[in-house]
């Protein structure tokens, strides 16, 4: 939400009148140096959106404010051209109304077209929330990522990199909106106070990593060729695309990483599958390529790749783990229930190449369970689970 500045305003000021901690105001309104305003400055206000309200018999500016949960105060400020508690029945009031429902809508059949809904709402309400491409897909889709908060610990998480796996999309996608109304209504996430965490800890979200294998999944193929007759052709002339893992290409995400590439890329398919193909050399995919490059660029201590289907926290390479990865396994397996395995069967994944490279705790979770893609219906199961994990990671 965006309000005019008048004389004598601060971001200060505007974090008492909204009831909204500092630090958030001052990260939604990076581009004023210092917190100094100027009159007629437009600020963004986080956590608020306009409403209106036409006048009747009988209101006033207190009954309004009552209302709607806010000081009459900042009714006067929304409406400069109020004079007193003198209203016209019929006249439009701008209120500003905290937002305290979720706005993503997480409990549908996720494509890329949906996390853009989703995204476009979220940056809107939260200013404070950054959003920046890391790449973009073989069809040209921008790869978004999702920054919050600007401690010195940083952490990642990444999801739908298999592409019949799009569920966990919506899952990082509602929690970031439920860590995001936690900061802006001062509401415990799971227990915990979310705002020391945004003070402590820079978490990046990379949702959506194969938007075109998603919508393949989710939509059928594109109408576009000549990727609608490839893929198609690689998936043996069917339309279900349900069993398809890979990008658009036919080359799996998981498997293009640069860790016991060799070993594994023997081990699979040798040409375009709708899975388990590691294409001609690692990262030659713009995805998987443009997420190693992120993760090279951004120095995240810990990282979580979510994944489907099986219960499972799986979290070493090669012996090449930190001590600290066993203790974190064991205390997301307690949180959610799940196994915490060390080794998995597999090289050249995300989770194995950020282990090798950076020596640092990598994770691979697989949520839920039975075939994938996942029935929408087992979504609030997953998202309990998720939630206890990404909690765990952020306050571990």
């Amino acid at each position: 939400m965006q309000v005019k500045v008048r004389p004598g305003d601060t971001l200060w000021k505007y974090s008492i009148w909204f009831g909204i901690p500092y630090q958030l105001i001052l990260d939604s309104n990076r581009e004023a140096a210092a917190g100094v305003l100027a009159v007629g400055d437009t600020v963004q206000i986080p956590g608020y959106i306009w409403a209106e309200h036409t006048v009747i018999a009988g209101d006033s500016l207190w009954r309004i404010a009552t209302m709607n949960g806010v000081s009459v105060d900042l009714l006067l400020q929304s409406n400069p051209e109020l004079q007193g508690e003198m209203l016209s029945i019929g006249s439009k009031i701008a209120v500003p109304r905290r937002v305290t429902r979720r706005v993503v809508d997480a409990r549908r059949l996720y494509g890329y077209g949906s996390l853009l809904e989703d995204m476009n709402r979220l940056t809107d309400i939260y200013p404070f929330l950054v959003r920046s491409d890391i790449g973009t897909s073989v069809m040209g889709k921008p790869i978004p990522a999702l920054g919050i908060g600007n401690g010195n610990k940083k952490i990642h998480f990444n999801g739908s990199m298999h592409a019949n796996e799009w569920i966990t999309t919506p899952v990082l996608m509602q929690f970031l909106n439920d860590y995001l109304l936690s900061l802006t209504n001062s509401m415990d996430l799971g227990g915990l106070a979310m705002y020391p965490q945004y003070l402590t800890t820079t978490l990046s979200i990379v949702p959506m990593v194969n938007p075109d294998g998603v919508n393949l999944v989710v939509s059928g193929p594109p109408d576009g060729e000549p990727f609608r007759s490839e893929a198609i052709a690689i998936n043996g002339g069917s339309n279900d695309f349900s069993g398809w893992k890979a990008n658009i290409r036919g080359v799996d995400l998981n498997k293009q990483f640069p860790a016991l590439w060799e070993r594994d890329a023997v081990q699979g398919p040798q040409v375009p599958a709708p899975r388990d193909y590691s294409g001609t050399a690692p990262l030659t995919e713009p995805e998987a390529r443009s997420l190693a490059e992120f993760t090279r660029a951004s120095g995240f201590q810990r990282a979580l790749a979510f994944h489907t289907q099986g219960k499972v926290i799986f979290w070493g390479f090669e012996g090449l783990e930190p001590p600290q990865s066993e203790v974190l396994a064991n205390e997301f397996a307690a949180v959610s229930g799940y196994e915490a395995v060390r080794n998995a069967d597999s090289a050249a994944g995300y989770k194995d190449w950020f282990i090798q490279d950076f020596r640092l705790p990598g994770f691979t979770v697989e949520l839920g369970s039975g075939i994938n893609p996942l029935p929408i219906e087992q979504f609030g199961e997953i998202y309990d689970s998720a939630l206890s994990i990404m909690l765990a990671a952020l306050y571990m």
